[in-house]
């Protein structure tokens, strides 16, 4: 009953209303699809350079974390033989050499990003 009522109304101004909403939802529809519609790429270096790149990436964030514990190692199995306290220097050092190769690792990925 209330539906008849507010056709006869209003019902020119309604229905221009909806076909103005129908018509703006349908262009923000297909400016969405296209901005987020995969671009093609013609030059298939231009793929094979970006997996290089992330092989790169990848290869020098494991070797950061891989030298901070060696060289984390190094030192206290040098500690231990200076001073004769065997395996604690090799234990502490060993843990604070991976937290700072991890520390590096995150700062290396917060300045890329």
């Amino acid at each position: 009953m209330s539906d008849g009522a507010r056709d006869n109304g209003g019902g020119g101004k309604a229905h221009t209303d909806e076909a103005a909403l129908s018509a703006r939802l349908q262009r923000l529809g297909e400016r969405l699809a296209r901005d987020q519609a995969p671009k093609p790429s013609d030059d298939p270096r231009g793929d094979r350079a970006t997996t290089a790149s992330g092989y790169a990436r990848g290869l020098r964030l494991s070797s950061e974390l891989v030298a901070g514990v060696v060289v984390g190692a190094g030192l206290g199995l040098l500690v231990d033989r200076w001073l004769g306290i065997a395996p604690w220097g090799l234990i502490v050092f060993l843990l604070l050499g991976f937290a700072a190769g991890v520390l590096n690792v995150v700062r290396s990925v917060n300045a890329r990003d």
